[in-house]
């Protein structure tokens, strides 16, 4: 049996108080907490082996760039992918942002089609819409249907419509907003049809933001050319990302960033490019215990077992489900059930609903109150709310650490919503 209880007891801050009320931390979505064997990683880097890495041949550079890519190692392991395929960025959005720059300026032509979707973040949006205006390339847009899943028939439609010109398809893998978990291994068969129909070498973006904390992800099997992904979601510190990239795709793509370690040759009018994949993409000093912390939150959750972590997740999310529906004045957002008898609910990480008649903001503010933190706002998925006809929604959002019993804090404060305004 999965016992939160006793992981819990790992992460320092869920033992404070907020308000005077034991804090229930329902925003693992936006961010996770930090179990004290990644705190401990990182202050242990920096109080023994903090040098700058392939820059010295000192005992303590030689520490810090074995830390490096033993880091690498470990984390490219996690999600089933080569260390060479691991590219360091700092979040989510510099992989999308990377991928655009590197990959799309050099590939994408006026009249080329990308194909995008409604239930996005706005970073798997924004960057493809700069691309595309930079392009003069075509969006468009695959909805979502009204049980808050992708519609697959449209998807195919579009991917027929765009025939030859289709250069991209951006998903997420897991929606923040909604929670739904989208078909990544079906549609990246539907790609390789696609592109054997067509002769063409369209490409796959994954964003696995929301993915990664709560989902086996096995890279190599995926099928996907891009898989985006940010340690600060799933245990491990802010400021560091990475994009996974096949070996043989990589190869092909210009560097990002220019400067530092990537180089080969340099004079004063030209500059040359090391061919190491994992060097290539690593420009200037990295944030080594960044990598050092994500690593460790890596080999903790692979303690765990992401399977076993992904059982616990769907019981939570079914659990709210449950426990929301029974308040009139709630509307859950995304699916609520199985499309059919034999099917999975399709949804993990989170719940998202809107409270008839009370702002988002209003609501996180009364729970915040009684020691529950949840998001309030549009969740930086503006096209859906607008689709879905409301302003902003609050999302409860879960760890491996969450509890029944905090689901009934939620629920407490949410009575307390409708004492305070009425409704």
């Amino acid at each position: 049996m999965f016992n939160a209880e006793a992981y819990r007891r790992d992460f320092p801050i869920l033992s404070r108080q907020v308000h005077g009320q034991p804090l229930v931390y329902l925003d693992n979505a936006a961010t996770s907490q930090k179990p004290q064997a990644v705190i401990d990683a990182i202050v242990e880097y920096y109080t023994q082996h903090n040098a700058n890495v392939h820059r010295g041949v000192h005992q303590l550079s030689d520490e810090s760039t074995t830390a490096f890519h033993d880091s690498r190692r470990v984390i490219a392991e996690f999600f089933g992918a080569k260390p060479s395929e691991l590219v360091i960025v700092r979040n989510t959005t510099e992989a999308a942002n990377l991928v655009a720059r590197s990959w799309g300026e050099q590939a994408v032509t006026a009249d080329d089609v990308l194909l995008l979707s409604e239930m996005d973040h706005h970073s798997n949006l924004v960057p493809w819409q700069q691309l595309a205006a930079k392009t003069q390339a075509q969006i468009m847009v695959v909805p979502f249907t009204e049980t808050g899943r992708l519609d697959m028939g449209r998807l195919q439609q579009l991917l027929t419509e765009a025939g030859a010109r289709l250069k991209l398809v951006a998903l997420s893998h897991v929606s923040n907003a909604l929670g739904t978990v989208n078909p990544i291994a079906e549609i990246a068969e539907l790609l390789a049809d696609h592109r054997h129909q067509y002769q063409v070498s369209t490409r796959f973006f994954v964003d696995g933001a929301q993915a990664a904390p709560h989902l086996p992800i096995e890279f190599a099997k995926l099928g996907v050319d891009f898989y985006a992904v940010s340690a600060h979601k799933m245990l491990g510190p802010m400021g560091i990302g990475a994009v996974l990239i096949p070996e043989a795709l990589l190869a092909e793509l210009p560097p990002f960033l220019y400067g530092g370690g990537m180089i080969d040759v340099v004079t004063t009018h030209t500059a040359t490019f090391i061919d190491d994949l994992e060097e290539r993409f690593t420009a200037g000093t990295p944030d080594v215990a960044g990598l050092v912390g994500w690593a460790a939150a890596c080999q903790y959750l692979a303690k765990i077992g992401m399977s076993q972590v992904a059982k616990y997740d769907v019981e939570l999310v079914e659990l709210t489900i449950q426990k929301l529906s029974q308040l009139p004045a709630i509307t859950i957002l995304g699916p609520t059930k199985p499309e059919k008898s034999d099917q999975e609910l399709g949804r993990v990480g989170s719940v998202s609903f809107v409270y008839k008649g009370v702002h988002s903001h209003d609501v996180s503010q009364i729970l915040d109150s009684v020691g529950v933190a949840v998001r309030s706002g549009h969740h930086c998925t503006m096209p859906l709310h607008v689709k879905l006809g409301v302003a902003a929604s609050t999302r409860a959002s879960f760890q491996l650490y969450t509890t029944p019993a905090e689901l009934d804090v939620l629920v407490t404060g949410l009575e307390k919503v409708k004492a305070t305004f009425g409704v």
